[in-house]
């Protein structure tokens, strides 16, 4: 069978397509994709920002260095780069681009533009996404294809988010004034897909590199991204066979998904991000940040949380609980500290009686009457939890944590503003409470690091709660001090304890890894029987450039 689409003009008012209707006048391979949910899109293709660029301009549009396959113990996948080397004093990092490279426009790409990139986000920090400068001593081009980065300390894990810093075109940015707002509609890039075929607020098209190294892997034509604004409207669409590679929550997904066409229609939840609630600790509201920055008060937000009714009736059994005090999750039960659990583990444990007792313990009371608690100073204490709008199973959710809380005493609300706005709050600290998700790495390291290390406050959404812990940070960053694996493991029992202790977090439970196919138009896609790497289609997963790759047309 071809794959076809109009290219005509839609309907301003149409989600999406009818059924058939997508595959029309056009016989490129065009793969039909929902890697972000939400009302509008922004056409913005700047890869170093992190709010409203296109969830399709990195690893698409921009290729990384190495692709680390956190499914396979971090095995290296090669991209732009075909291999790498550490100095024997492990402070120093070489890595060498492939031969005859070149950006979409025919131009070489060269050391050169790595060089460029990292100094452009190191005289930009707000571009630094990463934060990888802090533990840079300098980026320097050996030779046309060689480039070689000096870090101010051993740093195992480093590697892990310097390949995340996408190189992008000197002979481009160069000229750019101010790379922060800049919205890239040049759009020259190094990956599969760097031509905006078409742009609408409901719609865009990334089509075909001209020039992309790797041609030969690369079977799909175009990437063709409806606007769907929720789970409800990615379903409707599913169901329907209008998208070929997605990741949404779908309710009994047995029923409404597979039954509708269980020839094609597949899906795979491999473990996923852990999911928390984080409380703003740099809150401008004096009774929010007595009671934010009270360990009692946490671990009482903590025992008012119904961990498995948030699993078995929001997320329809898919997630996996998680009331590990440490975060750590079930994913990663082989660091686990058991002594963790014996001195902590009440804390994650459902029991409102017993949260009641230990704030009444701590001074907080309801000392106006009307039915909620107020701080031992008698500040009021009332709420937001921020949740993304259309994220059917966050948001119920945080309306059983909400249940939870109002019947502890505790006032607090929801709030839905719309993902992109959402992200923002949790980078800029403008919120009180929030539901927020951490990706993860080959270790529970990474996600640790991302959640909590103080240096990534302000820089990204994981670091919601802005905390700061100095014991924290030494241990986070003592674990890539070494590559033995004893040595970690002694470090990761360190942490677990310090983050069990403060309880910085309410960890809830584990999202699976969000992902829906269907092979009526294309096949290759990844699953539990070919798991070759984390299957997701957005963004925060480099692995979905091979799963790209790997897909294949059905043909007639």
């Amino acid at each position: 069978m071809s794959i076809k689409l109009i290219t005509g003009a839609l309907m301003a008012s149409a989600l999406v397509l009818p059924a058939g209707a997508a595959f029309a006048q056009d016989d490129r391979a065009i793969l039909t994709a929902v890697p972000q949910q939400l009302t509008s899109w922004v056409e913005n293709y700047n890869p170093f920002n992190s709010t409203t660029v296109l969830p399709t301009v990195l690893d698409f549009m921009y290729e990384p260095l190495v692709v680390f396959n956190a499914m396979h113990g971090g095995e290296a996948e090669y991209r732009l780069a075909e291999s790498y080397e550490y100095s024997d004093d492990l402070l120093s990092l070489t890595f060498v681009l492939r031969e005859g490279l070149t950006w979409s426009d025919g131009e070489p790409i060269t050391a050169e533009d790595v060089v460029f990139t990292f100094d452009l986000i190191k005289e930009f920090p707000a571009l630094d996404i990463r934060a990888v400068w802090p533990k840079l001593v300098g980026v320097e081009a050996v030779d046309e294809r060689t480039v070689r980065i000096d870090m101010t300390e051993v740093d195992a894990g480093l590697i892990y988010q310097l390949v995340q810093v996408y190189p992008v075109p000197e002979h481009v940015w160069a000229e750019v004034e101010d790379p922060v707002t800049y919205t890239n509609p040049e759009t020259v890039g190094s990956g599969p897909l760097t031509e905006i075929d078409r742009f609408t607020p409901q719609e865009y098209i990334q089509c075909r590199n001209p020039n992309y190294w790797d041609a030969e892997s690369l079977h799909v034509d175009c990437m063709r991204l409806p606007q769907l604004a929720n789970n409800d409207q990615v379903l409707s669409a599913a169901a329907n066979g209008e998208l070929d590679w997605f990741g949404s929550f779908l309710p009994d997904i047995e029923r409404t998904y597979v039954g509708t066409d269980p020839d094609n229609h597949g899906y795979w939840f491999p473990s996923g991000s852990p999911v928390f609630f984080s409380l703003n600790l740099e809150t401008d509201d004096a009774g929010l940040s007595e009671a934010f920055n009270d360990v009692a008060f946490r671990r009482a937000f903590s025992m008012a949380m119904d961990r498995e009714a948030m699993v078995d009736i929001a997320g329809y059994g898919y997630p996996t609980a998680n009331d590990y005090p440490s975060g750590l999750g079930r994913a990663y039960h082989s660091w686990n500290n058991p002594e963790v659990e014996a001195e902590y583990g009440q804390f994650t444990e459902f029991d409102i009686e017993a949260a009641r007792a230990l704030l009444e313990e701590a001074g907080y009371s309801d000392s106006d009457g009307d039915g909620f608690i107020e701080t031992p100073s008698g500040a009021p204490i009332a709420f937001d939890i921020i949740v993304p709008n259309g994220w059917t199973d966050w948001v119920n959710t945080v309306q059983l944590a909400v249940e939870g809380l109002n019947e502890l005493g505790i006032n607090a609300t929801m709030q839905t503003p719309e993902s992109p706005a959402w992200t923002d709050q949790l980078i800029a600290g403008d919120f009180d409470a929030a539901i927020n998700s951490v990706t993860t790495g080959v270790t529970p390291h990474y996600f640790m690091d991302q959640a909590l290390h103080s240096r990534h406050i302000g820089q990204s959404r994981f670091q919601s709660a802005r905390y700061s812990n100095p014991a924290l940070d030494e241990a986070l960053d003592a674990f890539n001090t070494t590559v033995d694996p004893d040595e970690q493991t002694e470090y990761m029992n360190e942490i677990q304890m310090l983050i069990a202790e403060d309880m910085p977090l309410v960890f809830v439970f584990d999202n699976p890894l969000w992902y829906e196919y269907n092979t009526a138009r294309f096949t290759g896609f990844f699953n539990a029987d070919n798991p070759v790497a984390r299957p997701v289609v957005y963004a925060g997963v480099p692995e979905r450039l091979l799963h790209l790759l790997a897909l294949r047309p059905v043909e007639d």
